[in-house]
């Protein structure tokens, strides 16, 4: 998913009959849409797609196809590109000058269940997360908080901070509806039943 329609075109042909490509989209809504309806193995995902980004694009898929897999392939290699992606759940990161060749064995690799990183990103990742603080890793990789969208996890910190729906409808301008779904989702995914249960589990992880 790239929003550079010649870029597109050059990775295509460069794929050939290698990988069968199912599908093309050049923003946010549209990639969300088709990955939902065509289910692929791998997304190849540009960091910087119109109207949210790949960030964006991982977090909504995650939510109803986890089994989807994303290896983000950009023009940029800066450290916070990068990260985000990751954190988002990408499994792997290539810039734009990796050969076509490498490129396939990449998609392979990330479909039989490997991170892939171009090799200056892999001390990226790296730095990151050892200079991170000591009780921020935990919550940074718990695979249970990685399930959550960004939104759901705002809304997971503000009720656990005693927050009434109301309130968090209000801090973060939805609607309360909106609230009790993201509420039931967060639920659901980290298989509690309680508002109690929550709160304790996000206190664990220092999440308040």
């Amino acid at each position: 998913m790239d929003d550079h329609h010649l870029f597109r075109a050059g990775v295509r042909a460069e794929l050939g009959d290698e990988v069968d490509v199912v599908g093309e989209a050049d923003e946010v809504a549209a990639a969300v849409e088709m990955i939902g309806e065509r289910l692929p193995d791998v997304v190849l995902l540009d960091v910087h797609l119109p109207h949210g980004g790949g960030q964006t694009v991982i977090e909504r898929v995650r939510q109803s196809a986890p089994e989807v897999r994303f290896l983000a392939l950009s023009v940029s290699d800066a450290p916070e590109d990068v990260i985000s992606v990751i954190r988002a759940g990408a499994r792997g990161y290539v810039t734009k000058t990796i050969s076509g060749p490498e490129l396939i064995d990449a998609i392979r690799r990330v479909a039989g269940g490997d991170v892939v990183f171009s090799p200056r990103l892999a001390g990226f990742v790296l730095d990151a997360f050892a200079a991170m603080p000591p009780d921020a890793a935990p919550a940074s990789v718990d695979p249970e908080l990685d399930q959550l969208s960004s939104r759901e996890r705002e809304v997971l910190r503000l009720i656990a901070r005693g927050y009434t729906y109301k309130e968090v409808a209000r801090e973060l301008s939805i609607s309360v509806k909106t609230v009790e779904t993201h509420v039931s989702a967060v639920l659901r995914k980290l298989q509690l039943s309680t508002r109690h249960q929550l709160t304790y589990w996000a206190t664990e992880r220092r999440l308040v």
